[in-house]
Parts: C-alpha cells; sequence; structure tokens
C-alpha cells in the first residue's frame, strides 16, 4: 500500500464505537522513533482505558506489546488482538488502528527500520512475547533515542530482533474479506458479536445460492463461514476476559447460550479454557 495515501481515504473502514476516546497517534512525532540515528529503538506510552487512535501509518515497521491492557490493531484486511503476553508486528506502510480495551493499556513500542531484518513478517502477526523478549522491551524502553551505538543499548536491540524472529506465531488475527457485501456482513458481526447469524440467512440477503456464498466466504477468507464467526467472536471475547468479566458474561455477550458452550470452544481453539486466560495473561504482564 502506498504510505503517501491521504490518512482520510481509510476512513471507509475505520469506524469509532460509542465511548471510545479517540486520542493522537503517540508515536507520530520523528523524535519519537521514526527518524532516530539508530536503526532500532523502543518507546513506551499509557494510555487510557477505551482509548483509540485512528488510522495512520509509519515509515518504520514496529513491535506493539502491551505490559497490560488489551490492544485491538485493525487494518485493512483483518483485525489482530493483542492480550498481555503477546505483541503484534507491524510493517511499514501499513495503515491501522488501535483501539485499547476497557482498562488502561501501557503500550510498548519496537522501532524497525524498514529492510533491516528482511525475514520478519511482510503482514501483520501476533507473536508470543517470551520472558526473555519481556524483559528486552522493558530494557529497550529504558534506554534514549539517541543511544550511542557499538554498546550495550546496541546489543539490548539486536537481541530483541532476533527473539522476534524466533517468536511463537499466534493465530489471533480476523482475516477480513474484500467483497462489500460480506464485509458490510462481518463488519456487524464484530459491532455486534452476541447476535445470530446464519450462511443461510446472509445468503438470502444477498441474493445468492448458500452454497456459492460458502465459496464466496472461503476464497475471500481463508476460512468457512463457521469457523470464521467463531474465531471471531472468541478473539472479541478475550479484552472482557482479561478485564475480569465473568464466563457467563463474557459467553452471552458473544452469542452463546451458556458458560459451558462458550468455554468447551475457547479451550478447543486457545488450548486453555477462559479462566486460565483470565488468570494466567494477567500475572504474566506483571512478571
Amino acid at each position: 500500500m502506498d504510505a503517501s495515501r491521504d490518512l482520510s481515504s481509510a476512513a471507509h473502514w475505520a469506524t469509532i464505537r460509542p465511548g471510545l476516546i479517540r486520542v493522537p497517534d503517540p508515536h507520530a512525532s520523528p523524535m519519537q522513533g521514526e527518524q532516530t540515528a539508530s536503526p532500532v529503538v523502543a518507546y513506551g506510552t499509557d494510555m487510557p482505558a477505551n482509548a483509540y487512535i485512528p488510522p495512520h501509518t509509519h515509515r518504520r515497521a514496529q513491535l506493539l506489546h502491551a505490559t497490560a491492557g488489551v490492544m485491538l490493531i485493525r487494518a485493512e484486511n483483518g483485525s489482530w488482538v493483542v492480550p498481555p503476553g503477546c505483541a503484534v508486528w507491524v510493517p511499514p506502510a501499513v495503515f491501522h488502528d488501535i483501539r485499547m480495551a476497557n482498562q488502561p493499556v501501557a503500550m510498548r513500542t519496537i522501532f524497525v527500520e524498514p529492510g533491516l531484518r528482511p525475514s520478519l513478517w511482510p503482514h501483520c502477526q501476533v507473536i508470543e512475547v517470551s520472558p526473555l523478549l519481556l524483559q528486552l522491551i522493558l530494557a529497550a524502553t529504558g534506554l534514549p533515542l539517541d543511544y550511542p551505538g557499538g554498546g550495550r543499548a546496541e546489543r539490548i536491540m539486536t537481541l530483541i530482533l532476533d527473539e522476534i524472529e524466533a517468536a511463537t506465531p499466534l493465530a489471533l488475527h480476523v482475516p477480513m474479506p474484500a467483497h462489500p457485501g460480506l464485509l458490510e456482513r462481518c463488519r456487524a458481526l464484530i459491532a455486534a458479536p452476541a447476535q445470530a447469524v446464519s450462511l443461510a440467512a446472509w445468503a438470502q440477503d444477498m441474493h445468492m445460492h448458500p452454497r456459492t456464498l460458502a465459496r464466496l466466504f472461503q476464497r475471500e477468507t481463508g476460512l468457512n463461514f463457521g469457523n470464521w464467526c467463531r474465531r471471531t467472536r472468541l478473539l472479541l471475547a478475550v479484552p472482557m476476559l482479561v478485564s475480569g468479566a465473568s464466563v457467563l458474561e463474557v459467553a452471552l455477550a458473544h452469542g452463546y447460550d451458556s458458560p459451558s458452550a462458550f468455554s468447551a470452544t475457547f479451550r478447543q481453539h486457545f488450548g486453555q479454557p477462559p479462566s486460565a486466560y483470565q488468570q494466567g495473561r494477567a500475572s504474566a504482564s506483571r512478571r
């Protein structure tokens, strides 16, 4: 995507939900990581609950990590949920917005000069933050942006890149279709995940045969309809879980009739029950 494109042209996918607090991009200043002499720098900022950073892009790649709180990153081709213990890689020149869940977020960012590590992802990707990577990020945010080369600071930044390359990718991504009719309906489900949906109903609304819509959905998102809806609801449930909502509250808010059905599906997708995510991820953020 052309990085020179005006931000306003991304407004067709950037909607602000009621209750969100619109804030300026805290990383927009060149003095905060975009134009430094060092090719890798770290920057930390604390964001209030429900803060919203509108669509923007960066010349440099970013690794976005929250040592506390949950972020939701959205670009034109999908959305990524980033709970504590995880980070998202955002390549250079990718338009994206950032929403904080309903609790404060301690955002820590690593800026990386384009092309410095060609092996890193050309697309947004959520990764697991190892204990070593977490400590390196915390150490890096305590360094000046104009740190001298050839010393400890440079070695920390080099090791951060090594750890990003070695990190485990996580399936915390909701791919979005390009087809206008599908995109409209997918956005509606994301905005109100408790609503009942079915392939047959969507097909009727779009004047398609259900089999035709099923093929279109698979082609546009890489997932079948049921898997896409299930993944979307589960990922949207993570911020509520981390913020302390009960499993019952979260289940009902995301279209499940019972907490047991939600818990079973959650465990199947994440390999852990919702209660472990509530406690384990929260404790990881305090390490």
